[in-house]
C-alpha cells in the first residue's frame, strides 16, 4: 500500500509543477497593469519604479516564476498587492469557511444522493425510479444561482426563517453559523445530490445483476439485508471515489454560490483578486486549489483500493 501511494505522489509532483506554470504564465497574459492600480490618480514615476522593483515586476518572467516557485516551497505565497497582507494569512483565513460549507454540502449531497439511488434502483421501472431520476436531472439543470436566489426570497424574505446572507463565526455563534450556512450548503448540496444519486442507481443495478446476489437471496436472505449488506457494499466503489472528487471540487470555490449569499471564502477571494488585479492573491489561491484538488484525486484512489479487496490485494 505505501509503495502504491508512493507511485500516486510521485505522478502527483509533475502535475503540480504544470499547474504552477500554468498558473503564472496565464496570470501573466491578464489585462491590466497592478501597479497602475496601487499608485493612484497621480502615477508618480517614481512611486511606479518603486512598486515594480518591490514586487520584482522588472524582472524576466523565468525569473519571476522561479522566485515565486521557489519561495511559495516555502510556504511564502507573497504579499498582496491591494492589502498588503501575506497572501498565505489570506488564505488560511478563508479556507476554514470554504472547508465548512464544503463539508455541510457533502452532507446534504449524501443524505439525499445515496438513498435515492438505492430506492431508484430497487425500484427499477417503477414510478419512484422514474420521480426519482425526474428530480435527479433537475437538480442537475437548474442552476445554483438561480436556486439559491429563489431560496432567498422564499425562505429568507417572505417567511423570515433563515438569514439571506453573511456569515457568522461557530466561534461567536454556532447556531446562527449554522443558519447562515443552511441555504448556500442546501444549493450546492442539490446539484451533488443529483450526481450521486446516478452513479448509486447505476452502480446497485450492476452489482444486483451479479450472481452473488443471486444467491443470497436463495438462501433466503431478507430483502433489506441483500441491499445494505452486500449490493451497497460492492456498490460503494464508484460512489466513494465520486464523492472524493466532489469534495475537490467543492473546495476549489463555489463562486456563484458564495457571491450570491455573501460568504467570505474562496470563491469570493479570488473574484475580488481578479477585479483589483492582484496577481500574487490569484496565484496564491489557484496553487493552493489546484494542491487541495490533486490531493483529494489522491485519497480518491487510496479509498478506492481500500475499498475493493482484488486492487488492496494487488496494490
Amino acid at each position: 500500500m505505501l509503495r502504491y501511494i508512493g507511485r500516486r505522489i510521485l505522478i502527483a509532483i509533475p502535475t503540480l509543477i504544470i499547474v504552477s506554470v500554468l498558473v503564472f504564465a496565464l496570470q501573466k497574459l491578464l489585462p491590466g497593469d497592478p501597479v497602475l492600480t496601487m499608485a493612484g490618480e497621480e502615477r508618480d514615476p517614481q512611486v511606479l519604479a518603486y512598486l515594480r522593483e518591490k514586487y520584482r515586476l522588472d524582472d524576466p518572467i523565468p525569473v519571476q516564476y522561479f522566485a515565486w516557485i521557489s519561495s511559495a516551497l516555502t510556504g511564502n505565497l507573497g504579499i498582496s498587492l491591494r492589502t498588503d497582507i501575506p497572501v498565505l494569512d489570506l488564505i488560511m483565513s478563508k479556507l476554514p469557511v470554504t472547508i465548512e460549507l464544503a463539508i455541510m454540502a457533502m452532507i446534504v449531497a449524501l443524505a439525499i444522493g445515496i438513498p435515492t439511488g438505492i430506492i431508484s434502483a430497487v425500484k427499477k421501472g417503477t414510478t419512484v425510479d422514474y420521480t426519482a431520476n425526474v428530480i435527479a436531472l433537475s437538480g442537475l439543470s437548474i442552476p445554483n444561482f438561480w436556486l439559491g436566489i429563489m431560496l432567498i426570497m422564499l425562505i429568507s424574505v417572505r417567511w423570515k426563517l433563515l438569514p439571506a446572507s453573511g456569515y457568522v463565526p461557530p466561534t461567536e455563534d454556532l447556531w446562527l453559523n449554522i443558519k447562515t450556512m443552511l441555504m448556500p450548503a442546501f444549493v450546492l448540496g442539490t446539484g451533488l445530490a443529483a450526481s450521486l444519486m446516478r452513479h448509486t442507481r447505476s452502480a446497485m443495478l450492476g452489482v444486483m445483476r451479479s450472481d452473488y446476489i443471486r444467491t443470497a437471496r436463495a438462501k433466503g436472505l431478507l430483502s433489506r439485508k441483500v441491499i445494505l449488506k452486500h449490493a451497497l457494499r460492492n456498490a460503494l466503489v464508484p460512489i466513494v471515489t465520486l464523492s472524493t472528487l466532489l469534495f475537490g471540487e467543492l473546495l476549489a470555490g463555489a463562486v456563484l454560490t458564495e457571491q450570491i449569499f455573501t460568504i467570505p471564502g474562496f470563491g469570493k477571494l479570488i473574484v475580488d483578486a481578479v477585479f483589483n488585479r492582484d496577481y500574487a492573491v490569484v496565484q496564491g489561491v489557484v496553487l493552493c486549489t489546484a494542491v487541495g484538488f490533486i490531493f483529494m484525486n489522491l485519497l480518491a484512489d487510496v479509498l478506492y483500493v481500500l475499498v475493493n479487496p482484488r486492487l488492496r490485494h494487488a496494490a
